[in-house]
C-alpha cells in the first residue's frame, strides 16, 4: 500500500539516520579535540582541573569538622555500653549499615581529636621536600595525577573507617596525597601562565577554590552527616576525585608525549630555602594562617562557653568569611595588575588586617558581631596569599631556574607548619593562657611581622641573574631540550633583526621589570615545556 514503507525500506532510513547521526557526533568529538589542543582553551582546562583538585583538597581537610567530636564521642558510648554487656548494635550504630566497634579507651579523648586533626598537616609537611623535588624531576601532570588517586583512596578508607586506627590512617594519607596535588597544581599554574597579570589573576582563581572547599566543607559534612551517614560526604568527594582525574587524562595525557629526560633542571629545595627573599615570603605565609589555623579547633567551644551558640551557629561560624575572601583577591588581583610594585605592600596591608581582626575576636558578644573579625581575618589572608603566591614564582624566575615545584613545595610548607600545630597547639595555650591571650597573642605577630615585608620591595626591579636563559647563553647548550630552545631563541632573534644578530644579546638582557619577566612576550614562552 502506498504511504506505508516496507521494512527494507525502514531498515535504510534507520540506517541512515545513525549514519548522519554517528558522523555529526564525530565531528563534533574532532572539533572538541582540537579545541582541547588549543593553548588558550587547554590552559584553561588545566586551570579548572587544578581548582577543582584543590577545592576537593580542602574539602577533604574542613569536612571532618562536625563529624568527627560526634562520630568518637558514639565510639566512646558503644565501648561503655560494650562493657557493660549491653547489645549495643541495636541502639549505637554511626550510620544505618555499620556497626562501630571501637579499639581505644575513652580518656584523651580531646587529644585524640587534635592529633587525628593535625596528622594531616604533619604528614604533609614531612613529604613537601620529596615531593617537590619529585614535580621538579618529572612535570606537574604526573604528580597531580598521583595526588588525586591517593585522594581518592583516603577518601574511601574514611568513608568506610569504622575505629580510630583507621581513620588515623586514611586522615595521613590523605596528607600524602595533597603534597603531590596541592604542589604540583600551583606550580603547573605558575608555569602556564607566565605573564605576571594572568599569573596573579589564575593563582587568584586558585585561592578562591581552595577558600570556597574550606568555608563550605563543614556544612556540607554536618548535613549529609545528620541526614545519610558518614559514609555519604566522603563518596561524594571521592567520586569528584575520581572524575577529576578522569578529566586529567583526557586533557593532559601525562603518559604521553614527554621529554622528561631533557627538562631543565629546578634549583634545589635547600638552596631555594635559604633564599631570604623565598625565606620572608614563607615567614609571611606561615604567620597569617596561624590565625586562622588556631581559631578553627578552638572557637567552636569557645563560642559555645561565652555566648551560649546554638549548633548551627557553631557550624556556619566561618562560612560568611568566604565572600570577602573572595574579594579580597579581586581587589589584589586587580591592583597586581594596575601596580605590579607594590605586591609587598598588598601583603604588608593584609598581615595588619588580620592582626587587628584577630585580637578583636574575644570582644565579640554574640554571633553576628563574630562575623567582622573573622571577615578580616579570611579578607587578610586573601591579600597576602594573592600577593606572594605569585611573587614566589617571580623570585624563581629571577634568581633562579624557572621551574616551580620545590618553590611551591616551600609554599606549602608553610601552611602546614601552621595547621600542623594549631589543633595541638592551640588547645594548649588555651587552657594554659586563656582565649583571649591567644588571640592577641596572634594579632600581635602578624602586625610585628609585616614590616619585614619591606624587604620585597624591590623584587619587581631586579634583573634576571641565574635563570634558565641566562645558564644557557653561557654556558651553552647541555640536551636536546637546550638545544632546541636555542635554535627557538636565534630564529626569533633573527625574525626581529634580520639584518643584525648581535642585537640578541642586547634583547636578551633587557627586562621589563612590569612584567617580571624578559622584555619580549615571546621570551616568555621559553619557560613553558611542558
Amino acid at each position: 500500500m502506498e504511504g506505508i514503507m516496507a521494512p527494507e525500506e525502514t531498515q535504510g532510513v534507520a540506517k541512515s539516520a545513525m549514519e548522519k547521526l554517528s558522523s555529526a557526533m564525530g565531528d563534533r568529538t574532532k572539533q572538541i579535540g582540537t579545541a582541547i589542543k588549543e593553548p588558550h582553551h587547554q590552559r584553561r582546562l588545566i586551570l579548572f582541573i587544578v581548582c577543582v583538585a584543590l577545592f576537593l583538597d580542602n574539602m577533604l581537610y574542613m569536612v571532618i569538622v562536625p563529624i568527627i567530636p560526634d562520630f568518637i564521642q558514639n565510639l566512646r558510648s558503644v565501648s561503655e555500653h560494650h562493657a557493660k554487656g549491653i547489645n549495643s548494635s541495636s541502639q549505637y550504630r554511626y550510620n544505618k549499615s555499620s556497626v562501630i566497634r571501637p579499639q581505644y579507651p575513652a580518656e584523651n579523648e580531646d587529644m585524640k581529636i587534635g592529633v587525628l586533626f593535625a596528622s594531616k598537616a604533619i604528614l604533609q609537611l614531612l613529604i613537601n621536600p620529596l615531593s617537590g623535588t619529585f614535580i621538579d624531576r618529572v612535570g606537574y601532570d604526573i604528580p597531580l595525577l598521583i595526588g588525586l588517586i591517593v585522594l581518592f583512596f583516603s577518601t574511601v578508607i574514611f568513608a568506610f573507617g569504622e575505629n580510630y586506627a583507621t581513620l588515623f590512617v586514611a586522615r595521613s594519607l590523605q596528607g600524602v596525597g595533597s603534597a603531590f596535588a596541592d604542589t604540583s597544581g600551583i606550580a603547573m599554574i605558575a608555569d602556564k601562565y607566565t605573564e605576571e597579570a594572568e599569573r596573579s589573576k589564575a593563582l587568584g582563581i586558585a585561592l578562591a577554590f581552595i577558600s570556597f572547599g574550606s568555608l563550605v566543607a563543614p556544612p556540607f559534612g554536618g548535613i549529609l552527616y545528620q541526614f545519610v551517614g558518614k559514609r555519604m560526604p566522603f563518596l561524594v568527594l571521592a567520586g569528584i576525585a575520581l572524575i577529576n582525574g578522569v578529566l586529567l587524562l583526557l586533557v593532559i595525557k601525562p603518559f604521553t608525549n614527554r621529554t622528561r629526560a631533557n627538562m631543565p633542571v629546578g634549583t634545589p629545595i635547600h638552596r631555594l630555602m635559604i633564599d631570604p627573599y623565598i625565606a620572608v615570603v614563607a615567614g609571611a605565609l606561615t604567620t597569617c594562617n596561624i590565625p586562622l589555623a588556631f581559631l578553627e579547633p578552638t572557637i567552636a567551644n569557645w563560642m559555645k562557653t561565652t555566648m551560649d551558640a546554638s549548633e548551627w551557629q557553631m557550624g556556619l561560624t566561618w562560612l560568611p568569611a568566604f565572600f570577602p575572601h573572595v574579594l579580597g583577591v579581586y581587589i589584589t588581583v586587580k591592583l597586581a595588575a594596575s601596580y605590579p610594585h607594590y605586591q609587598w605592600f598588598y601583603g604588608a596591608i593584609g598581615m595588619v588586617i588580620i592582626g587587628a581582626s584577630s585580637c578583636t575576636v574575644p570582644a565579640c558578644k554574640n554571633f553576628w558581631e563574630l562575623i567582622v573579625p573573622l571577615c578580616g581575618i579570611c579578607f587578610g589572608i586573601a591579600l597576602v596569599d594573592t600577593a606572594l603566591l605569585p611573587t614566589l614564582a617571580l623570585l624563581v624566575d629571577i634568581r633562579h631556574v624557572s621551574v616551580y615545584g620545590s618553590v611551591y613545595a616551600i609554599a606549602d610548607i608553610s601552611y602546614c607548619v601552621a595547621y600542623a600545630m594549631g589543633p595541638v597547639v592551640a588547645s594548649q595555650i588555651v587552657h594554659t593562657t586563656g582565649f583571649t591571650q591567644l588571640n592577641l597573642g596572634m594579632g600581635l605577630v602578624n602586625v610585628l611581622y609585616a614590616p619585614a615585608l619591606l624587604f620585597l620591595r624591590n623584587v619587581c626591579q631586579m634583573k634576571p641573574s641565574h635563570s634558565e636563559r641566562n645558564i644557557l647563553l653561557d654556558e651553552g647548550p647541555k640536551g636536546l631540550y637546550d638545544t632546541i630552545k636555542m635554535e627557538e631563541r636565534k630564529a626569533k632573534s633573527h625574525k626581529r633583526n634580520p639584518n643584525d644578530g648581535v642585537n640578541e644579546s642586547i634583547m636578551d638582557n633587557y627586562h621589563d621589570p612590569r612584567k617580571g619577566n624578559y622584555g619580549s612576550e615571546e621570551d616568555s614562552s621559553d619557560y613553558e615545556y611542558s
